[in-house]
């Protein structure tokens, strides 16, 4: 609710409070008791109503249609002269000029931020040196006409120049509060680019490891539990035909040494740093997939809808995260329905994996290596990680990760 306010921190609000505390200083010079100029009530109806609103149009400034911005800054205007010329008066003109000057900071650039305000200077010139009826004077000695003259002249000159400063300090006030405000928000945009450029970094020193730790796996353990079940198969040849218990031990080890090595081969293609192996996303999420159907009898239903190519680390992180859900549903869930969506939103890419399972409490979940993995590549790249499950009511994944601007 607060980002479709006009200004999103205090410093902003409280300019729309100052304006406010103007528009009250206006109301209540509008409502002393001294008689109006116009029409009595009907004067000071009517300038209420036009305080009130310059009050209310304050709340909702224009600021995507250029020629929104242009009507909004001239009905401005016509409050502007509709005041003067009910009542004409000029005790808050200088005030409803300098609100307009305000607001017009806030809604165009430097150039239209100048046209206000020379805008703004010349209705006021017009409207101090328009000939305006005077009461007669008291019967009292008075200057000469000329004197008399010359004297109202320089006083509206100085007026005219101290309104002139005014609306100038205006500008230059508010261009620096903005200024200020948009290297703010420079600041907060860079300090949350180099967090995540510490997490891409941390990601590939993590990747870069991994791949270490696969090759030492891939090496030792991985050759080694081939060895074992080669030698495995060599034994149950020379058995005795009367062996049958010894037979059972060598078939039900030779069993769990080939386990063994296709949760290896798993790890280890895990860990790889390229883990699509030079395949397209589609490809690999289809080959992922196909293996899923073959080890669990489940068939996924699966939605591709993608428009350009994707960067390396973006196919890598969708592909890790499908992996990971896939192994988790395989080993934890105990589902029979899996759906996979991959789509893009706009400037959106979204992964979306749902199952039937008997779900868990994420909140109780303390041994989610897989889940924190799948949540950090996801902050890496600058994306949203969202998880939903709840016991007996399956789990849901989404992933969604920002396009860059140019596509690697």
């Amino acid at each position: 609710m607060h980002r479709r306010w006009l200004f999103p921190n205090h410093s902003f609000r409280l300019m729309l409070y100052l304006e406010w505390i103007l528009l009250g200083i206006m109301l209540l010079g509008e409502i002393r008791p001294t008689p109006h100029a116009a029409a009595g009530k009907w004067g000071l109806l009517s300038s209420v109503l036009i305080l009130a609103s310059f009050g209310l149009m304050g709340l909702k400034l224009p600021r995507e249609n250029a020629l929104s911005k242009v009507l909004y800054t001239a009905v401005e205007f016509g409050l502007l002269f509709l005041a003067f010329e009910l009542n004409r008066r000029t005790a808050f003109f200088p005030l409803l000029g300098l609100i307009i000057v305000m607001r017009s900071c806030l809604i165009f650039q430097q150039a239209g931020r100048l046209t206000v305000a020379i805008g703004v200077f010349g209705a006021f010139l017009l409207m101090l040196f328009q000939p305006m009826p005077m009461a007669p004077p008291p019967p009292r000695r008075l200057p000469p006409p000329e004197l008399l003259t010359q004297t109202i002249f320089t006083l509206k000159l100085n007026t005219a120049v101290t309104f002139g400063l005014t609306l100038l300090f205006t500008l230059l006030l508010i261009n620096t509060l903005l200024s200020e405000r948009q290297s703010r928000e420079k600041l907060l945009q860079a300090n949350v680019q180099l967090r995540q450029y510490a997490l891409r970094i941390e990601d590939q020193a993590t990747l870069q490891e991994r791949n270490r730790i696969a090759r030492e796996i891939h090496d030792a353990l991985g050759h080694t539990l081939t060895a074992q079940s080669i030698q495995l198969e060599n034994a149950q040849l020379f058995l005795p035909t009367d062996a049958g218990k010894t037979a059972a031990f060598l078939q039900e080890a030779q069993r769990l040494g080939a386990r063994a090595l296709q949760e290896v081969r798993r790890s280890v293609s895990m860990l790889r740093a390229d883990p699509l192996r030079g395949q397209s996303l589609e490809d690999a999420i289809a080959s992922s997939l196909k293996e899923f159907q073959q080890t669990t009898g489940i068939t996924p239903a699966y939605t591709l809808a993608l428009t350009r190519p994707l960067p390396a680390e973006f196919r890598a992180a969708f592909y890790r995260i499908l992996q990971e859900s896939l192994t988790n549903i395989y080993r934890h869930s105990l589902a029979d329905e899996v759906s996979i969506q991959l789509l893009e939103q706009g400037e959106i890419v979204q992964l979306q994996i749902n199952d039937n399972g008997r779900g868990f409490d994420p909140e109780g979940n303390s041994t989610g290596f897989g889940l924190q993995g799948m949540r950090e590549r996801t902050l890496a790249l600058g994306g949203q990680f969202q998880l939903f499950s709840q016991p007996g009511q399956g789990c849901q994944i989404t992933v969604r990760l920002p396009l860059p601007g140019i596509v690697l």
